[in-house]
């Protein structure tokens, strides 16, 4: 039988542990989340580029031991897969991330509705919408329902979506629908919903509304006193970010390609080098960024070497019709996007194949024209002195103005040495007589 002592110790012992484990429960629920605040923003499409952005931000405010993350967003929508890595990154980051659509006239389309109800807050400014979020193919065009490709890609969404909404604890009939039925939603109308949180017209409005905040999972938002850090996207992000347009990477491709065409058909001072080794080195870049298709590629690059070798055989044309018709394909299949948001446009295909095979096919034109024509002087030689430099008897070889002409003689004979002037011309022929 234990001694009175030891029965004592042995209830301070489980007092202690159930008292350590009670205080570790309040800390974890109701603790003042320290650290700084850290602000993103998203002002674009939803790329590669800005997803790449987030991502490393919200890792470096775990690391720093941040506070709070307020990302702040604006978005017409972007490409599902980096939606997708954004989506996940929000959900696992161990810091708490308040999405703002902001400021008055943002909105959060399509993917960024996605981004929106991931978020352990969701808040938006009057004057901002959401929703529009059902899958639209590459065409920018959305297709019948009956297909069953289109039908496996909007349920695939509608359960992604519907799933992010209950975790969350959102209204998931309605984010739902925002995918079947590409409904949308004022900030007042989603606040009403139960699709978002809060309803903030400014970062200050917002900081102040948050603090005290109870999250679901039972942490409390402080935001007084903290110091609010805004951390935007680098040179290189922005770069990056402008580069995800496939209609500016496929400009650069073009104009890269046909100005290196160009230097090689007229070396000279090398403008075609320089502006277009500056364009398909970007062009690279951005198609680094974007998901690609390499028999695109392949049709494109196939095209602009009809054209060149159009230049050299005498097809009446075959060559650079094929070096028309085989980029616009090549153009129509060159990126693997799903959103229209950041699609490549017909009217960008048809314009730039259009200008760039025009100037080319008028450069070609006027340079085979120039090769053909007879070599004429740009100006008479008549009147203008020069050496005779052999005997001329009556023809031979003459100096005039440091060039070597065949001259004929008319009256005294000339010899080399002599002084000559030039009384007349016949083609590449000059007429001359002595001087003195």
């Amino acid at each position: 039988m234990a001694s009175g002592r030891e029965v004592v110790v042995i209830k301070w012992g489980v007092m202690s542990r159930s008292l350590g484990l009670g205080v570790f429960l309040v800390l974890l629920g109701a603790v003042a989340l320290g650290g700084e605040i850290v602000k993103l923003t998203v002002d674009g499409s939803i790329n590669p580029a800005s997803r790449g952005y987030v991502l490393r931000e919200l890792g470096r405010a775990e690391a720093s031991g941040a506070g709070l993350v307020i990302l702040e967003l604006d978005t017409p929508g972007g490409l599902d897969s980096s939606m997708k890595d954004m989506v996940e990154a929000i959900l696992d980051c161990a810091v708490p991330v308040v999405v703002w659509v902001g400021p008055p006239g943002a909105r959060a389309a399509s993917a960024g509705t996605f981004i929106l109800l991931a978020a352990d807050v969701a808040a938006m400014a009057r004057g901002t919408s959401v929703g529009a979020a059902h899958p639209v193919a590459i065409t920018g065009q959305t297709p019948g329902e009956e297909d069953p490709t289109v039908q496996k890609a909007v349920n695939d969404a509608a359960s992604r979506i519907r799933a992010i909404a209950e975790l969350r604890g959102r209204n998931a009939d309605w984010a739902e629908r925002a995918v079947r039925e590409s409904v949308t939603a004022t900030a007042t109308q989603a606040l009403e919903l139960g699709v978002i949180d809060l309803l903030a017209d400014s970062i200050p409005e917002l900081l102040q509304k948050l603090d005290g905040y109870i999250l679901p999972d039972g942490r409390t938002l402080k935001t007084a006193g903290l110091g609010l850090r805004e951390v935007g996207m680098s040179l290189k992000d922005r770069l990056f970010s402008y580069l995800a347009d496939p209609n500016l990477v496929y400009i650069l491709l073009m104009l890269g390609l046909y100005g290196l065409i160009y230097e090689f058909f007229s070396p000279g001072i090398g403008l075609g080098l320089a502006v277009g080794g500056i364009s398909l080195l970007l062009a690279l870049l951005g198609l680094q960024i974007l998901p690609i298709n390499l028999v695109g590629i392949g049709l494109v690059l196939f095209g602009v070497l009809l054209m060149v070798l159009d230049a050299f055989t005498p097809t009446n044309g075959i060559l650079t019709t094929g070096g028309v018709v085989s980029p616009v394909i090549g153009s129509l299949s060159l990126f693997e996007l799903d959103s229209p948001v950041i699609g490549l446009s017909w009217v960008t295909v048809a314009a730039t194949v259009g200008t760039l095979t025009s100037i080319l096919i008028f450069i070609f034109s006027k340079g085979l024209l120039a090769q053909r024509r007879l070599a004429r002087p740009l100006t008479t030689m008549v009147g203008l002195e020069g050496v005779a430099k052999g005997d001329l008897a009556p023809e031979g070889w003459v100096l005039v103005r440091g060039e070597y002409w065949r001259a004929r003689c008319q009256g005294q004979p000339v010899q080399a040495g002599d002084r000559v002037e030039v009384i007349g011309q016949e083609g590449r022929f000059l007429i001359v007589r002595r001087k003195g």
